[in-house]
């Protein structure tokens, strides 16, 4: 159908972040990763999102409200816990040490990825929200190991594919940690332009 793509982009635009709309041939799935469940619309209250009244467009946002695949105002990254993230990442890692958090890992970030590519857009959206809270914490001050082990987790929360590098530097000898998504690192993978060897890497949730 002409209006189609129309209706799909008018649907993702009031998802949630953690939601994915699918053209479907009889009308649209909705898949919730933050729940891990799908949801099937018929071509018809598709449609209502490009071309209903105001009343039907009423209706079924009311739905898709009270199943948790959106709220009254979208979320962006930069609203959506980041800096809580930041902030409970940093004291595990400070309690528990950087092993022991990434071998955690499992149980904040799912192992499953979506089949569609991160977007660039969304990557750098998330990149920019998390070096705000970083730079503006006094407790993470821009600490890369919070910053990717939060990218990471963000990430895959949201059924996205992401890596998590661990990587030494020989001369002077030093670690650094970043998130590859999306053609983008989180933070970057090359700090004042001296590069790392990676010595690990994480994509499913645990090494």
């Amino acid at each position: 159908m002409a209006e189609d793509p129309d209706a799909l982009a008018a649907m993702a635009r009031i998802l949630s972040p953690h939601c994915r709309v699918t053209r479907m041939s009889d009308g649209a799935l909705i898949a919730d990763w933050k729940r891990t469940r799908f949801l099937g619309l018929a071509t018809t209250e598709v449609q209502k999102f490009a071309s209903g009244s105001p009343e039907e467009r009423a209706e079924l946002v009311t739905g898709l409200m009270r199943a948790g695949c959106t709220t009254g105002r979208r979320k962006k990254y930069a609203d959506a816990g980041v800096g809580h993230w930041l902030g409970g990442v940093r004291l595990l890692i400070r309690a528990l040490g950087f092993g022991r958090v990434l071998r955690l890992l499992s149980l904040a970030a799912p192992g499953y990825a979506r089949a569609d590519l991160p977007s660039a857009e969304e990557v750098g959206r998330l990149k920019r929200a998390v070096q705000s809270h970083s730079s503006r914490s006094w407790f993470v001050n821009g600490d890369c190991k919070s910053e990717a082990v939060t990218a990471f987790v963000l990430l895959r929360r949201r059924g996205l594919k992401a890596v998590l590098h661990v990587g030494v530097h020989e001369h002077p000898f030093a670690l650094h940690a970043w998130t590859t998504s999306g053609g983008l690192c989180i933070p970057d993978a090359d700090p004042r332009g001296h590069a790392f060897t990676p010595v690990l890497s994480i994509d499913c949730g645990g090494p």
